[in-house]
């Protein structure tokens, strides 16, 4: 279709109401076409749009009716401008790909209905606001984002379905994501939160177990599980815009962990950890990972070593792999661990998505193969990509629980 032809290809009950554009009937957006609107949007009760195109709104974007796509279809919708939209309605709306790109130095979006997103969300420039968590932010199971940074995130709740890890693009005044891995049921729902300020007159932060010295006490998370029964790994992030600098520090007594509020015992509980530095070009420097006993309020901390190194010659890390098949390094060698055979394994990516997890690991024939291979892994069975991950090893000595962790690295290339 070329002109005005292609432009709709039916509309029925769009009407100009004073500089808005209502619809009060059938829109339906065909695939490659492009429908804009100037004004405010409102689609009323009664409205149905279908948008398999590219849908421009330029101003407030209203939905108290259907607001649908065709699967077969990959329409886009793009919130442009540079003042302040809203985004609103009784109903919900359903967009396969939608772009925010506002530059107004008063808060660019504001957020008072749900939305969801089956495919792609692109965060170019402006803060998606749901701080009064009036409305939703909905990530479907196959659904992501890209372009995430201080300038673009949601700021209240953000939902995600299925088993897929995800980062959570939320913030507030920065960018500060948690990610998550749900392991492996789709059916898992997960909400996050991220404030920028203190919760301590609700939660003391003098109420903790003895393991933990300081918790930060200006940002938290807020994550709950809507649906499922798994125990998601959770990154916490780090950041100098909103971290308190002594969580950047190293001592050879503490460490970083993550820490929950627990309801029944009213304190704070040690969840642990393992810190990984970031190499990438991410707003945030530094990820604390662990796998939760619950959910609730959470945040980082700075905990005792929860048990002494063990000596040198104990047992010796090799932490470098090259599975090429050549013989050399085709294993993450632990030497020793044969003398301790009531071990655990555990090896994360740098997301801290897990993608190895063994029992009684030995020298011979238990070993990592630089393949996920473990229960609730992701992509079992298929070879690691090269890069950095990081190990959990704890063995059984005496009545003591010894732990070491640190970094592993995978090169098929080898050395």
């Amino acid at each position: 279709m070329t002109g005005i032809s292609k432009y709709l290809a039916i509309l029925l009950g769009i009407q100009n109401i004073t500089a808005q554009t209502v619809n009060t009937g059938v829109l339906t957006i065909e695939p490659n076409t492009d429908f804009s609107t100037f004004f405010a949007f409102d689609n009323k009760a009664s409205g149905d749009v279908l948008h398999n195109g590219n849908f421009y709104a330029y101003s407030d974007f209203k939905n108290d009716g259907l607001f649908t796509y065709t699967d077969l279809s990959n329409g886009k919708t793009l919130f442009v401008g540079n003042s302040q939209q809203k985004i609103e309605g009784l109903s919900t709306s359903d967009f396969q790909n939608i772009e925010f790109d506002n530059t107004s130095a008063k808060t660019p979006f504001l957020l008072t209905t749900e939305i969801v997103i089956n495919k792609l969300a692109s965060f170019k420039n402006g803060i998606v606001d749901n701080s009064l968590d009036t409305g939703k932010v909905v990530f479907n199971e196959n659904a992501s984002h890209t372009d995430t940074s201080n300038l673009s995130f949601v700021d209240g709740r953000v939902e995600k379905k299925g088993a897929a890890k995800f980062e959570f693009p939320i913030g507030d005044v920065y960018y500060r994501p948690s990610l998550n891995d749900a392991n492996s049921n789709s059916n898992n729902i997960y909400t996050t939160e991220y404030f920028f300020e203190t919760i301590g007159n609700i939660h003391p932060y003098t109420s903790k177990e003895e393991s933990i010295i300081t918790i930060d006490e200006v940002e938290y998370w807020n994550l709950t599980q809507e649906q499922g029964t798994d125990k998601a790994v959770l990154s916490l992030t780090l950041d100098k815009n909103t971290t308190p600098a002594i969580f950047f520090q190293e001592s050879d007594d503490t460490e970083l962990a993550i820490v929950r509020w627990d309801v029944p015992t009213f304190k704070w509980i040690n969840e642990k950890g393992v810190t990984t530095d970031l190499l990438t070009g991410a707003e945030y420097t530094k990820l604390v990972t662990t796998q939760v006993s619950g959910y609730s309020i959470f945040t980082i901390a700075i905990v005792k070593k929860e048990n002494p190194e063990p000596p040198s010659n104990e047992i010796v890390i090799y932490n470098a792999v090259s599975p090429n098949g050549d013989g050399i390094n085709d294993t993450f060698h632990i030497k020793g661990i044969d003398n301790f055979p009531d071990n655990k394994v555990e090896i994360y990516n740098r997301w801290g998505v897990k993608v190895y997890d063994a029992k009684s690991y030995n020298e011979s024939d238990n070993m990592f193969r630089g393949y996920s291979e473990g229960r609730d892994t992701v992509k079992k069975n298929d070879g690691l990509p090269d890069g950095t991950y990081f190990y959990i090893l704890e063995y059984q000595k005496a009545d003591k629980t010894m732990r070491r962790s640190g970094y592993l690295y995978i090169s098929k290339e080898g050395k």
